[in-house]
C-alpha cells in the first residue's frame, strides 16, 4: 500500500483503472516523438553528407582542370611557370616542372615554349635537372625554341635553369644573376663555454661530424667544403656559359655571385631582351595565345594536405585527382 502513493514516470495515476490503456498510449507516443527526432537528425545527415559528396565533386572537377594535361588543337605559345624556391617538395620541382616541359614539347600546337620565371633559385641538382631535360628536349625537338622571361627575379637556380633558354628576357627592374653557390650555418662554442655546455658526439668516421656547429671550426673541414662549393660553382658556370654562348660578356663579375636589374643584365649579356612573357609570344613567337602547362597540385589534394591525413591522399588518388609526378627519366 505504501507503494500506491509514489508518483508516476509515466504520468500515468497507478490508482486509475484505465492506467493500462494510458500507459501503453504514453509510450507509443515518446515512440513517436523519438521517431520524428531520429528521422530530423537523418535529414541533417544526409543533408551534410550531399554537401560533402558535392564539394568533393567540385574538387575533383576542378583538379581534372588543373592537372596540367593539355589539350588545346589551336596554335599557341605554351608556358610553364617556375615559381618560389626550386627544391624537390615544392612546386617548382624538377618532376613537376620537367613533366610540364615534355606534354609542351609534344604537343604540335605549341609552336615554342616560354618559362615563366620568378623565383630566388633553390637546389642546384633539382636546377641542374631541369637545365638537363632542357637540353634534351631541343635536341629531339629541333624546331620548338624556348624563351625564359625573368619577372620579379631570376637568381642563382632559377637563372640557371634559364640558360638553358633559346633567349632570355626580363624587365628593366627585375633582378637577374646571382651565379654563384653558398652554403651557410653557426657557430655556437663561444655560448656553450659560457653556458657551461659540454659538446658530446660520436661518429665512426673521423670526419663524419665536419662542419658540425657546436664544435670548434676545422681548417681542414673548411678547406674541403669549399673545395666543394668551388665545383658546384664551376658546373653552374659551365652550364651558362654552355647556354649562353659568346653573349656573356667578358666580365669577372658575372660568376662573383652579384645579382643586378635587368638594364645591367642586357649590357652583361646575361639577357637577350626586355619584355614580358605576352611581348615575347607576340612579337618575337608570332603566336598570342599563351596556354599554361604547368603542373599543380589539384585542390583536392591541397586541401587533404592542410588536414595532414594520408586516407585524404588515398582517396584523391582513387578518384583520380593525383597529379604526382614519376620519378625523372
Amino acid at each position: 500500500m505504501l507503494f500506491r502513493n509514489r508518483p508516476s514516470t509515466t504520468g500515468v495515476d497507478p490508482n486509475d483503472e484505465h492506467r493500462d490503456f494510458k500507459l501503453l498510449e504514453a509510450v507509443v507516443v515518446d515512440a513517436f516523438a523519438e521517431q520524428k527526432k531520429a528521422r530530423r537528425w537523418g535529414i541533417v545527415f544526409k543533408t551534410l553528407t550531399f554537401a560533402y559528396l558535392f564539394v568533393v565533386l567540385m574538387l575533383f572537377v576542378a583538379g581534372a582542370q588543373q592537372s596540367g594535361v593539355v589539350n588545346v588543337t589551336e596554335d599557341h605559345t605554351a608556358v610553364v611557370m617556375v615559381r618560389g624556391a626550386i627544391a624537390g617538395d615544392k612546386e617548382a620541382s624538377a618532376p613537376r616542372i620537367n613533366a610540364a616541359l615534355r606534354a609542351a614539347f609534344e604537343n604540335e600546337h605549341a609552336k615554342a615554349i616560354v618559362l615563366a620565371v620568378n623565383s630566388p633559385g633553390g637546389s642546384p641538382v633539382q636546377s641542374a635537372y631541369v637545365y638537363d631535360e632542357i637540353m634534351r628536349l631541343k635536341k629531339e625537338y629541333p624546331d620548338k625554341k624556348v624563351y625564359a622571361v625573368i619577372e620579379d627575379i631570376g637568381a642563382s637556380g632559377a637563372y640557371y635553369i634559364s640558360a638553358a633558354a633559346d633567349e632570355i628576357y626580363a624587365n628593366r627592374s627585375s633582378l637577374v644573376g646571382s651565379i654563384g653557390v653558398i652554403a651557410s650555418g653557426f657557430g655556437f662554442t663561444g655560448t656553450m663555454e659560457k653556458l657551461g655546455v659540454e659538446r658530446r658526439v660520436y661518429t665512426s668516421g673521423e670526419n663524419k661530424a665536419f662542419l658540425d656547429p657546436f664544435s670548434p671550426a676545422n681548417e681542414q673541414h673548411e678547406e674541403f667544403w669549399e673545395g666543394v662549393l668551388a665545383e658546384v660553382h664551376v658546373q653552374f658556370m659551365d652550364a651558362v656559359k654552355a647556354g649562353r654562348g659568346d653573349r656573356l660578356k667578358d666580365n669577372d663579375t658575372v660568376f662573383s655571385g652579384l645579382i643586378w636589374n635587368g638594364e645591367r643584365a642586357l649590357e652583361m649579356g646575361l639577357i637577350d631582351g626586355l619584355g614580358s612573357a605576352r611581348d615575347v609570344a607576340r612579337d618575337v613567337i608570332k603566336h598570342e595565345k599563351l596556354v599554361d602547362y604547368t603542373r599543380r597540385k589539384s585542390p583536392l589534394q591541397e586541401l587533404m594536405n592542410s588536414f595532414g591525413v594520408s586516407v585524404g591522399e588515398g582517396i584523391a588518388r582513387s578518384v583520380g585527382v593525383d597529379n604526382s609526378i614519376a620519378p625523372l627519366r
